[in-house]
């Protein structure tokens, strides 16, 4: 069930590598991506604005929990490349003790300081308790969004893209189903929608653990495995905190920038919202092309094949160029037929074209720009899976300015036009970082192993 991604040409491994990576991330957006749809059909455009209110906030806290578990990851992935497996199950072990501690610990503190932190954001006051209803249940599922992505990484990591998919694939349906019930049968509200992301998060979570338990004995801890090792520790923090702390800085620009849009009122809100969305859903093949990245560079440092690094990165990005062009192509004629999943019919002619308006230019000024995405996922999860994880923060912080600058200097002057142009001026600012920075780190492998050292 294992794969090995040292051998064979980049293009063939990256891509059947990447496509269930991609599937997977497709299915993961559906909890989001329905929660936003049929809040939107059925409870309305302040509803809609009030959950999109909690966007900002939601990456950055999140994606620190994901980006540790792919972190976590990687270690193993490299082990698994050097057949070192022992100490890939001491990894495994050790991953499984942080997990739950920052489990632990973030639901705590982001529950405690949910208000305060959407207050913080000036979320617009009509809307701020329905926001609160929502993010609150989705902090308290911090342990299952650990659970499911530490699982899901160590069976990556091992080659295995498949297995996740097919999981998350049930675990969508449900979340469909969920919401149908809980919103418009069961009268919940925004709390429905909630109460079905947690679920159907859990419910993948708990297939990927009893699969990881029956199928991959290679992951199967053993007696002498389940070694507490401050060394372990380190390396694993080492390598996840940066990857958590990557997302977390560049959430900060998006949180700057969510404070300026919701000053703008709860209109350009759900505009906002449903952009940010769609945009999402059609930015995940990227996604995948990162978590491809960082497992094909993880297990070929681990291996020692620094060569394959530059072909595979190429290939990649290639892979991540024709998908923008197809990507910018569907939203430039499809941008009306996607705005009206969310917006119901019943709101106001003059607010939905509005909206549907405001949506076009946010996603033609991404669409437009997916080329420089392909080169910050690419090129930033390679670096990491290559071991040099801290290197990303900064990549992060040049995010952070980007997206701080626009919503402090130019969402005052252009409106919501300017709001458009954050992830352009970010993705642009992070290649000027992340690719003189690729090559640099690749040097220093090409030295370090033929000096004969060994990463921890």
């Amino acid at each position: 069930m294992t794969k090995d991604l040292t051998s064979g040409h980049p293009l063939k491994i990256i891509f059947n590598f990447a496509v269930p990576v991609f599937f997977g991330y497709l299915f993961q957006q559906f909890y989001n991506l329905v929660d936003t749809i049929i809040v939107g059909q059925f409870l309305g455009v302040d509803a809609l604005a009030a959950v999109g209110a909690t966007g900002s906030l939601n990456f950055f806290i999140i994606g620190f929990c994901m980006g540790v578990c792919s972190g976590f990851a990687i270690p193993v992935a490299q082990r698994f490349g050097g057949n070192d497996y022992s100490v890939m199950r001491q990894f495994v072990f050790n991953s499984w003790l942080l997990v739950a501690a920052f489990s632990v610990v973030i639901t705590a503190v982001t529950v405690l300081l949910c208000r305060p932190m959407l207050a913080l954001l000036k979320t617009p006051a009509n809307i701020i308790d329905m926001s609160y209803s929502y993010f609150v249940i989705i902090l308290s599922g911090i342990p299952v969004i650990f659970f499911y992505n530490i699982l899901s990484g160590m069976i990556r990591s091992v080659g295995d893209s498949k297995t996740p998919l097919y999981f998350l694939l049930i675990s969508a349906v449900l979340n469909i189903a969920l919401d149908l019930l809980f919103i418009a049968v069961c009268k919940l509200g925004i709390p429905g929608a909630a109460y079905a992301t947690v679920i159907s998060q859990a419910v993948s979570g708990v297939l990927c653990f009893f699969y990881m338990r029956a199928k991959f004995e290679i992951l199967r801890l053993k007696k002498e495995d389940k070694i507490v090792s401050t060394r372990r520790m380190l390396a694993l923090l080492g390598i996840g905190v940066p990857m958590g702390l990557q997302y977390s800085i560049t959430a900060i620009g998006s949180v700057i920038l969510q404070w300026s849009v919701n000053m703008l009122g709860s209109v350009y809100v759900a505009a906002m919202v449903t952009a940010q969305k769609i945009s999402i859903f059609f930015s995940t093949p990227f996604d995948a092309l990162g978590t491809t990245m960082a497992t094909y560079a993880g297990q070929n440092v681990g291996a020692k094949k620094i060569e394959r690094l530059n072909s595979g990165l190429f290939w990649g990005c290639a892979v991540g160029f024709f998908y923008s062009f197809l990507a910018l192509i569907i939203l430039y004629f499809f941008n009306d037929n996607l705005s009206a999943l969310f917006i119901s019919k019943n709101e106001p002619p003059e607010v939905i074209a509005e909206v549907t308006k405001n949506v076009f230019y946010a996603l033609m000024a991404n669409g437009c720009t997916y080329c420089l995405l392909v080169l910050v996922n690419a090129v930033r999860f390679m670096i990491q899976g290559m071991g040099f994880s801290t290197l990303a923060i900064f990549a992060g912080l040049a995010e952070l300015v980007g997206r701080a600058f626009i919503g402090i200097v130019l969402v005052p002057i252009l409106g919501f036009k300017g709001a458009c142009l954050a992830s352009p001026l970010a993705w642009v600012l992070a290649d000027s970082f992340l690719i003189p920075a690729y090559f640099a780190c690749r040097k220093k492998l090409v030295r370090m192993f033929a000096s004969g050292s060994k990463s921890t």
